[in-house]
């Protein structure tokens, strides 16, 4: 079974539509095809199917070539139209290629057939994936311009060759001042090596990788960076250069250092707090407690010193009453001398 081809056959003869499908197949095409003859008919076939050619008579009764290429190329500027014309007529042909169609040929001599239509779908073909990847390569752009990452390209002698808007953010320069410079003015001085390692893996077409470095911002500023490098290839399939992806990772380097700084200070406060542990002698009649010298000490001044707790003073309900009472028993006795002294 042939190679198989979606045809519509323009045209008023049903014979000569015959011959020309027949010259197809001797050509190892299987072809699946249409005839219409009118404008109307056009019309109504062109959206029935993804047409692979189209082959058309110049003149008939009730349309024309002319007019049927130019129904064609308002619905679809790509498809091959093949004009297949009685009569060869130099300037008809050259008219007919100029207002869009792919081919002219003559029916008394179509040898030219197969060659032409194979020649016409492998450019439309071949138009089709250029627009493909026009569409693909605008879409990658767009994202790669409206990434919050800075993303840049260079060649592997360090050449940048892109720079999106997020890079001209990180790293203080516009395109127009870095795109033809050395990515070498982002590295530091003491990080020369890096740059050197990493070109010499990417030209071996390593995946370089994520890893958290500093660049050099415009004015000189170091700043923070996690950064992804991957090898690039050309069209021939050749590694060409590096894609690096970069991040600002400043605010959450200052985060780390801020909780690295917390967790110090409470492992040193930890270290100095002050603990009572242990058996603890301590006066049964004066309450004093001797400390590790041997000295006997009031118990808040010992406290005071091997803790940090901090004394107040105050008096307990039980301790409220005994006092209460106590002062109520002298306020009676006193009373009582009084009442004595006055009946002697």
């Amino acid at each position: 079974m042939g190679r198989l081809l979606h045809i519509l056959v323009i045209e008023d003869s049903e014979n000569d539509a015959a011959l020309l499908l027949e010259r197809l197949k001797e050509g190892g095409y299987e072809p699946l095809s249409e005839r219409v003859q009118t404008a109307e008919e056009l019309r109504a076939a062109l959206p029935r199917h993804a047409w692979d050619v189209i082959l058309s008579d110049y003149v008939m009764p009730q349309f024309s070539g002319p007019d049927a290429l130019k129904i064609v190329r308002e619905k679809n500027s790509d498809v091959p139209f093949i004009i297949i014309s009685g009569v060869f007529g130099e300037e008809t042909a050259v008219a007919m290629m100029k207002a869009g169609a792919s081919d002219y040929l003559v029916k008394s001599n179509l040898s030219r057939l197969v060659p032409a239509v194979e020649r016409e779908i492998e450019s439309a073909q071949t138009r089709r994936a250029r627009a493909h990847a026009e569409i693909l390569v605008r879409f990658l752009a767009n994202i790669v311009e409206s990434s919050d990452d800075a993303i840049y390209g260079v060649k592997l002698d360090g050449t940048v060759v892109s720079w999106n808007r997020s890079a001209e953010r990180v790293y203080g320069f516009r395109a127009g001042e870095i795109i033809g410079r050395n990515v070498s003015i982002l590295y530091p001085d003491e990080r020369l090596d890096e740059l050197i390692d990493t070109m010499e893996r990417i030209k071996r077409g390593d995946h370089v990788g994520r890893s958290e470095t500093t660049r050099v911002r415009k004015g000189g500023m170091q700043v923070p960076v996690s950064v992804t490098i991957s090898p690039m290839k050309n069209g021939e399939n050749k590694i060409s250069g590096a894609s690096v992806i970069g991040r600002d990772i400043t605010f959450r380097k200052r985060q780390e250092n801020e909780r690295l700084k917390l967790i110090q200070e409470l492992t040193e406060a930890l270290s100095c707090a002050k603990t009572l542990a242990g058996l603890l002698p301590i006066c049964a009649s004066c309450k004093r407690i001797r400390d590790d010298q041997g000295y006997w000490q009031q118990v808040e001044a010992y406290i005071s010193e091997h803790s940090d707790a901090v004394f107040t003073h105050g008096i307990c309900p039980e301790c409220y009453k005994e006092a209460r009472a106590e002062r109520a028993g002298r306020s009676s006795k006193i009373e009582t001398n009084h009442d004595a002294q006055a009946v002697e």
